[in-house]
């Protein structure tokens, strides 16, 4: 029976808008792109948290998948013999959970203190098992790692002679290099000293890593710029977004994720109202332009955010919409837009399907 709930005529909006079309053509780009450069690519999945996603990823060649959350580990491992869990577990309740994980799916913790290793490396020596860890370098973000290649080098010597843990190697965000790629140049080269030095610490220490985790959506045609990595987590690039086409690592053909709205006001002149508010879009991020633009009428920017109102500016378009027409609105940030909803409605060709968001949440998953 054909579900007439997931017509995008019909359905209520506001709701996530999904082309799997270019979801797949984004996943084959970066995954040959990653095999182009000798890297392997395990995208983070915090971007949509949905099995059936992380399915087309790995099917494009990802050779595994980072998650934040233990709701996300529990639901991605099954698919996955390789897991990735790039936060650190502080806290008995997530340690007792990550050690429930599958033992057929291989797991990776990020961390960078020893007070976060100790209880982790114990809880799973108890359970007859090991974790594998990443110690985390601040590749100039300034939010966690550790500073240098001395605070790194001493860490995975603790990782090292821990029971119940197994040194894997290091994980860096460039989460700072936001810019225009033809700007990234200077800042990535500043990262790429950064790792060198802590690999040159962790060769002369006999403790070469297997794993150099990096990388970002918005450097992620440049990650081959930092030598000696060996993955990269981009997770946004499956959909991309507002910063993606700003900072020039996506166009708007590339865009797989919208937010499909109905106009509820013309109240107002050169102004229009929708029903996606900040409850839909996040109101996270402001950029020049507002909070997003129009897919259709690009020129047409999200000029205001409210709880269920979005207020459209008309003032460089000669479109003017009428009451109960439907746009997609293309977010400034994905990530945050997608958490927001309770479900995805996907296209697939000429056919519309709703996708389940299974990773959602922070309770255990039971299914």
């Amino acid at each position: 029976m054909t579900d007439t709930s997931a017509d995008p005529t019909r359905c209520e909006t506001p709701i996530g808008y999904l082309d799997l079309d270019r979801v797949r053509a984004n996943a084959r780009r970066v995954a040959s792109y990653a095999a182009e450069h000798g890297l392997t690519w395990r995208p983070h999945i915090k971007t949509h948290k949905s099995r059936e996603v992380a399915r087309l990823q790995l099917a494009a060649g990802a050779a595994g998948l980072t998650v934040a959350t233990p709701r996300e580990a529990e639901v991605m491992a099954p698919l996955t013999d390789d897991l990735l869990l790039a936060y650190p577990p502080v806290g008995e309740a997530r340690i007792r959970r990550l050690v429930q994980l599958p033992e057929s799916a291989r797991l990776t913790v990020a961390l960078d203190d020893e007070a976060v290793l100790t209880p982790l490396a114990r809880t799973f020596h108890a359970a007859g098992r090991s974790v594998e860890v990443l110690v985390e370098l601040d590749a100039g973000l300034g939010r966690v790692g550790l500073p240098d290649a001395r605070a790194v080098t001493a860490l995975a010597r603790e990782v090292a002679a821990r029971d119940g843990a197994r040194f894997r190697g290091i994980l860096f965000y460039p989460g700072h290099v936001r810019m225009p790629q033809e700007e990234q140049g200077p800042h990535l080269e500043q990262v790429a000293r950064r790792v060198r030095s802590v690999l040159e610490a962790l060769d002369a220490a006999t403790l070469p890593p297997e794993v150099v985790s990096g990388g970002s959506t918005p450097t992620l045609w440049q990650s081959h710029r930092i030598p000696g990595m060996t993955e990269i987590r981009s997770g946004s690039c499956i959909f991309f977004d507002r910063e993606a086409v700003d900072v020039g690592v996506a166009a708007t053909s590339d865009l797989a994720y919208t937010v499909l709205t109905t106009v509820v006001s013309t109240a107002v002149a050169g102004r229009a109202v929708v029903d996606a508010g900040s409850k839909a879009l996040a109101k996270e991020v402001r950029g020049p332009g507002g909070f997003g633009f129009v897919l259709e009428h690009p020129e047409v920017q999200v000029a205001g955010l409210s709880e269920e109102h979005g207020v459209l500016d008309l003032g460089a378009s000669e479109w003017r919409p009428s009451i109960g027409d439907r746009v997609r609105l293309v977010p400034n940030h994905v990530c945050v837009s997608v958490n927001l909803q309770d479900r995805l409605l996907g296209r697939d060709g000429g056919a519309h399907r709703w996708i389940a968001l299974e990773g959602r949440g922070r309770g255990p998953w039971s299914g």
